[in-house]
């Protein structure tokens, strides 16, 4: 395919780029920012007619594109102020649906994120594992835009039957130059009980954007996308009973698995994580 990626000189972006690359695709990154090359338009996603003009053609770098992945934003809580986080992520990503819709690109694959479960889990979660099954609960103005994201997503394909939008929620995004710190995380339990103690690796989530553009159909779907384990060498019963006693836990899981549920993932997807920080690369 010839994919426009948004945000692509970001953690999870530049990976993605790599990835999509080395697979066969032709990708042309878009950013506010990065480093000038024959296959890199430098874009501000809040202004509707750049995104309009750089989706259509830019010189001799493309022609149009089949499909985009937009991962551009401010990438997380407490960046910058929460009426910036809101004025730029969320005119960046209506602008990019919307671009996409009226020039008859079908595929969208958009970066949502788990924080729409209820992170930081200050309100202990409902169940555990927790899935994509119960309402969104966004806990800070970053997590409302990636709410309303969402639901722009469901909307829009109502009116698009033809439109594909699939929105994958990210865990924190690692690369193996992360993995060394690790380690330090079993010696509280409450460090990183935030987001249940998940993590995804970035060739991971390259691969779940893969699987996205090459399997989902029209309409629109939500994934939780995450490491098949936690960051954690203590086991799940252990930190459970400490942290989240309370908590219903709604079927087994193994000692180390993830309790950010890929289950949908997996099945309708075909995604399977291949990389773990306890391999060490």
């Amino acid at each position: 395919m010839r994919i426009a990626l948004t945000g692509s000189s970001g953690k999870l972006g530049s990976v993605v780029a790599r990835e999509l690359r080395a697979a066969g695709h032709t990708v042309i990154g878009m950013d506010v920012t990065g480093a000038r090359s024959p296959d890199f338009v430098q874009v501000d996603l809040t202004d509707y007619g750049q995104v309009v003009d750089a989706l259509t053609a830019v010189g001799d770098t493309h022609d149009g594109v089949d499909a985009v992945v937009h991962l551009g934003a401010i990438p997380a809580p407490g960046i910058r102020s929460d009426v910036a986080t809101f004025h730029n992520n969320m005119p960046a990503t209506f602008n990019v649906f919307w671009a996409a819709a009226r020039l008859g690109i079908r595929r969208i694959v958009a970066a949502s994120s788990e924080t729409v479960l209820g992170l930081p889990f200050d309100v202990a979660p409902p169940y555990i594992p927790v899935d994509e099954e119960y309402p969104a609960r966004p806990e800070s103005v970053y997590s409302l835009v990636k709410t309303l994201e969402e639901q722009l997503a469901v909307e829009l394909v109502r009116w698009n039957p033809e439109l594909s939008i699939t929105a994958l929620r990210f865990s924190n995004v690692m690369v193996p130059e992360d993995y060394a710190e690790f380690p330090s995380f079993d010696s509280d339990a409450r460090l990183r009980k935030w987001n249940l103690w998940g993590y995804i690796d970035a060739r991971d989530g390259a691969q779940a954007i893969e699987r996205a553009l090459e399997t989902a159909g029209p309409g629109f779907d939500r994934f939780i996308i995450a490491a098949a384990d936690t960051v954690m060498s203590r086991p799940n019963a252990e930190l459970i009973a400490e942290v989240f006693p309370d908590v219903p836990v709604t079927r087994e899981v193994g000692p180390n698995e993830t309790l950010l549920s890929i289950d949908k993932a997996r099945r309708v997807l075909g995604f399977e994580p291949q990389h773990s920080w306890r391999d060490g690369s």
